[in-house]
């Protein structure tokens, strides 16, 4: 896809917590430059096989240091933006292709994505629902006023599954390792890579020196 000067590429998995943050710390900032967006359903498992693989080393020691205090962090990060964070679930790690084959579903339609995906972050994260269930994904679609059995079966089909394997792709070819991955226009016609929750001030700046030409 060509950026545009003020429309960033936000590429993300419903698994995964600081995602959960940065959607929603980014729209002030979306907001306060004027910047658009689109959202970009990816899977963030297909980019830590090709490119990341050390990510399933750290989790499979519980008792690893960093990872024990990310917990502790994050739930400051939750409350320091108004955000439950119910972390981690019973069903964490949860597998996230179902979902995000339902968000390539409605990727064309950015509102309906939106709403689904906040629906589905704040249904895993907040409430502890589980997110790799068909009959969770339809009711979260459905209280949004979407049709959900009729996503799911969409989510089924290959369209689906070949657009979500495109994205993951996409995303990897142009330097993705993690989940949020932005893209910000640089104002020269090219781009700027930031990934995480925590490099929104940079993704700000950007986008006011771009908008500034």
């Amino acid at each position: 896809m060509t950026m545009t000067d003020n429309t960033i590429d936000f590429f993300f998995d419903l698994s995964s917590p600081w995602t959960f943050l940065a959607f929603n710390n980014v729209q002030p900032i979306l907001a306060e430059t004027g910047a658009q967006v689109r959202w970009r359903p990816f899977l963030v498992g297909g980019v830590f096989n090709a490119v990341n693989p050390r990510v399933y080393e750290m989790r499979a020691d519980p008792e690893q240091k960093a990872m024990k205090r990310s917990f502790g962090w994050l739930k400051e990060w939750a409350r320091l933006a108004g955000l439950p964070m119910n972390f981690p679930s019973p069903h964490h790690p949860v597998k996230s292709v179902n979902a995000m084959r339902c968000a390539c579903v409605l990727e064309a339609d950015q509102p309906a994505l939106f709403r689904f995906a906040d629906a589905a972050f704040r249904a895993y994260f907040g409430e502890a629902r589980n997110i790799d269930d068909p009959a969770e994904l339809a009711a979260i679609a459905d209280a949004i006023g979407l049709d959900g059995a009729d996503l799911l079966r969409r989510a089924g089909e290959q369209p689906a599954k070949d657009a979500l394997r495109a994205n993951t792709d996409e995303a990897i070819a142009r330097g993705a390792f993690g989940s949020p991955t932005i893209f910000v226009p640089d104002g020269k016609g090219g781009e700027t890579m930031y990934f995480g929750n925590d490099q929104l001030p940079l993704v700000r700046e950007r986008l006011k020196t771009a908008n500034q030409g």
